[in-house]
């Protein structure tokens, strides 16, 4: 095969490993054209291809992480991942720890770690790589990877979610969820939610957020329930979809353009939490951005007309 070819039938897997190590869609593809420059420009073609360009990427990613950390010390809100709609990488004999590392829960799991110890932990732990390789990859001894590997799982271990409900359980939870949301069923959301349950989103500054957590069912399903129906009359829409692999949503406006993705973790037959992402900057590899303070700017216009004929 050609360079070219052998970098495009390996693209899938570098960029799931960068994206897992940054949680962004755009700094992942990025790293994956830096590591193909390299590859390119190298005058020497390496005995494993997957190896040198595995390795690359890893390194990459860990440089812009390192960076990319400091900048979310200064993010204003909560910071989640860039949503994911589709992971194009696929391995049968790794599906369970594929879906497991992508969603939204464990991505931030992740971000407990430090640069080294989350690429160990995912090129070892998710992709399955031999400590050889995992060495060579992060430019340390294999004995120091497997002390990597020891504290990331231990930091891991402490946070993990444990997501009991099968694909399909989750998948008819969520369609009970959206209709209800749809329908402005306070009650029938309520049903659905876990009593402790929080819901939580990512402006990071640049759209309206939530001023804190929302927590408890009761508030949760009043909010959504009594809310959404403000967003319908002036043509707001979702559409549901799967986001790092758990069920979701994304929210458009009139036009189409994305407003926001919505995920939901499921456990034990409830939904325990729902993170949103609005901010803009993360959402223009789904698609053209609504503007969302216009949007919410016309709610409320909506809104005062309404109270004002009521009156």
């Amino acid at each position: 095969m050609s360079k070219v070819e052998e970098f495009e039938e390996l693209r899938p897997l570098l960029f799931s490993i960068a994206y897992r190590i940054l949680g962004s869609v755009s700094e992942a593809e990025d790293a994956v054209q830096e590591t193909w420059l390299r590859f390119d420009g190298s005058s020497t073609r390496p005995t494993s291809t997957k190896a040198f360009l595995s390795a690359a990427v890893t390194r990459i990613s860990i440089d812009v992480l390192r960076s990319a950390r400091v900048r979310r010390e200064e993010y204003v809100g909560p910071w989640f991942p860039e949503p994911l709609l589709n992971d194009p990488y696929q391995d049968p004999a790794r599906a369970v720890e594929l879906a497991d590392s992508v969603s939204m829960a464990a991505l931030l799991l992740l971000e407990r770690l430090s640069p080294l110890e989350r690429a160990v932990f995912l090129l070892r732990e998710v992709f399955a790589f031999g400590f050889d390789e995992v060495a060579a990859a992060v430019g340390r001894s294999e004995a120091a990877c497997r002390q990597l590997l020891v504290r990331a799982r231990r930091h891991m271990e402490d946070g993990r979610p444990r997501f009991a409900a099968d694909r399909q359980e989750r998948q008819e939870l969520a369609t009970r969820f959206f209709d209800a949301l749809k329908n402005g069923d306070v009650g029938g959301l309520q049903n659905l939610l876990a009593a402790d349950v929080q819901m939580v989103g990512d402006g990071g500054g640049k759209a309206p957020q939530l001023a804190r957590a929302i927590v408890g069912a009761e508030n949760v399903a009043r909010l959504l329930g009594t809310g959404y129906p403000w967003l319908v009359r002036i043509g707001v829409s979702l559409e549901s979809h799967e986001v790092n692999g758990q069920p979701g949503a994304i929210f458009r406006d009139r036009d189409g353009k994305v407003l926001h993705t919505m995920v939901l973790d499921v456990l034990d037959g409830q939904i325990q939490t729902i993170r949103s992402v609005i901010n803009p900057d993360k959402l223009g590899h789904i698609g053209a951005v609504a503007d969302a303070w216009a949007v919410d700017r016309e709610v409320k216009h909506v809104r005062r007309q309404s109270n004002t004929a009521g009156a």
